[in-house]
C-alpha cells in the first residue's frame, strides 16, 4: 500500500451507446455472442482515497448527499447505503490488501444523475477499482480492471446489467466491443478519421429527460425474454441490434453520418420490442420534438425508461434542437467525445 499520507485520485469517462446495447447481457451473449459500439464523452465518474485521522473508514458521495462511517473492519463495511463503495473496498482489500483495512476517506461523485443511461454506476465502480488499484499497487491491466469491476457489480453485489459499461469506462474512446461465452470480451478500438469524429461530435445532441430510472427491472425482463419465457420478438430484436452494431461500425468508419442516424432509428424501434417500459410518453414527446426541429436520428441511451436521450442532427440545425428540447423541460446540449479511459494519479 502506498504512503498513508498520499491521496489517490481517479476518473473514468461516461459513455454513449451507439448500437448493440442489450446484446452484452447474459444469456444472449453467451449463446450468440454480443456486439456493441460505444464512445466515451466528457462527463466523468471520480473517486478519491485519502487518509482518515479519526480511525474510521468514511464513504462519501456529495452528489447524492450521503456520508457514512464505519470501524476499520471488512465485515463492518456491509449494510450501508453506498453499496458500490463497500463492494469495491471489500473486494480490493480482500484480494490485494491482505484483508487489512486502514482508516481512510473514500469520496466519489459523477457528472450525471443516477439512472442517467450513460453507464454512470458502472463507471463509478471502475473509478473506485482504479483508485484502489493505485492505492494497493495491484498488478491490474485494463482488461483486469474492467472484468473485476464487472464481477463486483454483477456477482458480488448481484446487480442486474450487462458488460459494456465497465469496458467502455476503462478503455475510453470509440470502441467496437465483442462479448463471448465464458466472460471473454474483445475491445476493438476504432481508428476513425479525426474529421469524421469532429463531424459526429458536431452532429450530436444529448438531452436529460428529467427522469432518473432504475434499469434493473427492464434488464430482468429482457433476460427473461432471452430465456424464452416471452415471445420470440425479444430474440429477433436482439439479433437486429447486433446486426445494427456491425453496420453502425461500418458507417462510422466510412464517415456516413446520415446512415448512422438511420441505423440509430432502426435500433430504437428494435430496442423498444425487447421489454416494456423502455419508452414512455415523455421520451416519445421529446423524440418527436427533436425530429420536428431537425433531428434525423435518435434513441434513449442505456436501458431506457428515462435518463439521457441522444440525437444526430445536421450541425446547422443543432442549436434549434437544443433550444426546443430545453424549452420543453429537457436539459439538452452538445457533447464532446473523449479518447482517454480510466486514469489515476497521486497527490
Amino acid at each position: 500500500m502506498r504512503s498513508r499520507q498520499a491521496t489517490i485520485r481517479a476518473r473514468v469517462p461516461l459513455r454513449l451507446g451507439l448500437a448493440g446495447g442489450g446484446t452484452d447481457l447474459s444469456p444472449y451473449c453467451d449463446e450468440y455472442g454480443g456486439a456493441v459500439l460505444n464512445t466515451t464523452i466528457d462527463r466523468y465518474a471520480y473517486a478519491f482515497i485519502e487518509p482518515s485521522n479519526d480511525g474510521l473508514v468514511h464513504f462519501v458521495a456529495p452528489d447524492v448527499e450521503i456520508e457514512e462511517s464505519f470501524p476499520p473492519d471488512l465485515e463492518a463495511l456491509c449494510g450501508g447505503r453506498l453499496g458500490l463503495h463497500a463492494g469495491v473496498a471489500r473486494r480490493m482489500l480482500t484480494q490485494f490488501g491482505d484483508r487489512k483495512v486502514a482508516p481512510m476517506r473514500v469520496t466519489s461523485y459523477v457528472d450525471a444523475p443516477p439512472g442517467s443511461g450513460l453507464g454512470s454506476s458502472s463507471a463509478l465502480v471502475v473509478a473506485l477499482v482504479e483508485a484502489f488499484t493505485a492505492l494497493l499497487a495491484a498488478p491490474l491491466g485494463p482488461y483486469d480492471v474492467a472484468h473485476l469491476a464487472f464481477e463486483i457489480e454483477r456477482i458480488d453485489l448481484g446487480l442486474a446489467g450487462g458488460k459494456q459499461d465497465q469496458y467502455a469506462a476503462t478503455f475510453g474512446g470509440t470502441n467496437f466491443i465483442e462479448f463471448h461465452a465464458g466472460d471473454r470480451v474483445i475491445v476493438n478500438p476504432l481508428r476513425v478519421a479525426p474529421s469524421v469524429l469532429n463531424e459526429l461530435e458536431t452532429s450530436m445532441v444529448v438531452c436529460f429527460t428529467g427522469v432518473s430510472r432504475r434499469s434493473e427491472e427492464i434488464i430482468v425482463e429482457q433476460q427473461r425474454g432471452m430465456a424464452g419465457t416471452y415471445d420470440g420478438n425479444v430474440m429477433d430484436s436482439l439479433h437486429q441490434l447486433k446486426r445494427d452494431a456491425v453496420e453502425m461500425k461500418e458507417a462510422l468508419l466510412r464517415g456516413e453520418i446520415p446512415r448512422m442516424a438511420s441505423i440509430l432509428n432502426r435500433s430504437w424501434e428494435a430496442k423498444k420490442r425487447t421489454a416494456s417500459g423502455i419508452s414512455t410518453g415523455r421520451i416519445e414527446s421529446l423524440y418527436d420534438l427533436a425530429f420536428a426541429n431537425g433531428a434525423i436520428g435518435g434513441k434513449v441511451s442505456g436501458a431506457g425508461g428515462g435518463g439521457f436521450m441522444m440525437f444526430i442532427v445536421p450541425p446547422d440545425r443543432r442549436i434549434g434542437v437544443v433550444r426546443a428540447l430545453n424549452d420543453a423541460g429537457g436539459t439538452a446540449s452538445g457533447v464532446h467525445l473523449t479518447a482517454q479511459g480510466a486514469e489515476s494519479w497521486t497527490v
